[in-house]
């Protein structure tokens, strides 16, 4: 490897994005990686862990439950309904 090839690599503690979600964006997110981590087997320890490392992160599961997806996204289409003048 030469040093230009490793100049634009992100090391293995460093930060590599940043992501903002919204409640239903979140509990989305943690539905699937949760669901991803069921269907890993003995073979992909070191997936699991990471994907373990993710969901540490993120809110509680009590918290992500208490997220009421249905509610979320009528608040969604709510907002981007055209509003009518007064």
């Amino acid at each position: 490897m030469t040093d230009a090839e490793g100049d634009d690599l992100i090391g293995p503690s460093e930060t590599a994005f940043r992501l903002e979600l919204t409640a239903a964006q979140l509990k989305v997110t943690y539905t699937a990686l949760r669901s991803l981590l069921d269907d890993f087997g003995h073979e992909e320890h070191d997936v699991r862990q990471v994907v373990l490392e993710v969901l540490d992160k993120l809110p509680s599961e009590h918290d992500v439950r208490a997220i009421d997806l249905t509610r979320e996204l009528a608040l969604r289409r709510e907002e981007r309904r055209p509003r009518r003048g007064l």
